[in-house]
């Protein structure tokens, strides 16, 4: 009996590690992105029972555990540049002086009563730049009594669809702009920032929606936010900065190709995964929350922060800004066959985008 369990595991690892290999939307076939550190180790647990627990009697042994073996390298590998066993994708900062930003970005949880602790966590940190999602009125309120309204740039956009978003400067903000790139109910932000020795910086901040029935059945729009925003990062004229909730791991294929279309590096690749959500699991966890970075910025710190009576975790992150040492950590060039993809993505959304058609 206890074998056939262990197979019927075997078969359920399988089909969970091929299923993101189809190439649809639906939520429930991008939704087998996420578990792959829980897959993997699930993996490993069913081979190495299956070897103590049992004698190999057949071919069919052998293949099965061939197969399994092959899922489980599979799993691990997708989740190997995010251990401490990887190559840093950004290199550690050089120097100590001036000219860094200190970032904390947070999915507040829009129906958290218990502002006090996201707000005692930016009072602590002071941060540059604060990058909240999930805000309505009542939290942009609270917010400005008691952290915010010493920031002298902002960008608000409150609402209640557990979509609003707002962004907090100390640093100088230029011509900040609110964009609705898939949908007129979901903001995204970007901005120019003025760094302390007077470089220019492009910023974009997101949050695009979840492939989720309740949310959304499908991961277009996600999608393609997500390659809209990466085409914006590779023509920009500054280097950039991109950070927001994300609403996808740093291993799938979407948050692949927005890499390498961006063409900008993930500082958590040969530091750790620093996971996000959720705050509510032991089990189920993965990093959400994201920030992607030029080559002309190093890691000075990067840490996930205390508990905010959220469903996320806030993402504290310091660059130092070093472009004259840019050419140490050159991110790979975005392929014809990756742009092709991006673009073919953004055209297919636009041919069914509603507001498309009522123009």
């Amino acid at each position: 009996m206890f074998k056939k369990f262990l197979i019927g595991f075997g078969v359920l690892a399988i089909l969970l590690t091929i299923t993101p290999f189809i190439a649809v939307d639906y939520w429930w076939v991008r939704a087998f992105d996420f578990p792959h550190l829980q897959l993997t180790f699930l993996t490993v647990l069913a081979i190495t029972t299956y070897f103590i627990k049992f004698n190999f009697k057949s071919k069919k042994d052998y293949l099965f555990l061939t197969i399994l073996i092959g899922c489980c390298v599979f799993q691990f590998s997708k989740i190997y540049p995010y251990t401490t066993f990887a190559n840093f994708d950004v290199l550690n900062a050089s120097k100590n002086e001036d000219n860094s930003i200190k970032i904390i970005t947070a999915n507040v949880l829009q129906k958290n009563k218990k502002s006090e602790k996201i707000i005692n966590e930016i009072n602590v940190l002071k941060p540059d730049i604060i990058l909240l999602t999930e805000v309505n009125k009542r939290w942009i309120t609270e917010l400005e009594e008691k952290a915010t309204n010493t920031y002298k740039y902002k960008q608000e956009i409150p609402l209640d669809n557990a979509y609003g978003m707002a962004l907090y400067s100390n640093l100088e903000l230029i011509n900040p702009q609110t964009n609705y790139l898939v949908s007129d109910s979901i903001p995204s932000i970007e901005a120019k920032v003025i760094l302390k020795e007077g470089d220019t910086l492009q910023l974009y901040a997101i949050h695009p929606t979840p492939p989720m029935p309740q949310e959304n059945a499908m991961s277009t729009n996600r999608d393609t936010e997500m390659m809209m925003t990466a085409k914006m990062s590779l023509e920009a004229d500054f280097p950039v900065i991109v950070l927001g909730d994300f609403n996808d791991v740093a291993w799938s294929e979407t948050s692949q190709l927005f890499k390498s279309v961006s063409e900008l590096l993930d500082p958590r690749i040969g530091r750790g995964l620093y996971n996000t959500y959720s705050a509510d699991s032991y089990i189920l966890k993965w990093p959400l929350d994201h920030i992607f970075i030029s080559k002309e910025f190093r890691v000075k710190k990067m840490e996930v922060r205390k508990d905010i009576n959220s469903d996320h975790y806030p993402l504290y992150t310091e660059f130092s800004f070093e472009p004259e040492k840019a050419f140490e950590q050159e991110p790979t060039q975005v392929t014809k066959q990756d742009l092709k993809a991006a673009e073919d993505q953004i055209e297919k959304f636009k041919k069914n985008d509603p507001r498309t058609k009522k123009n």
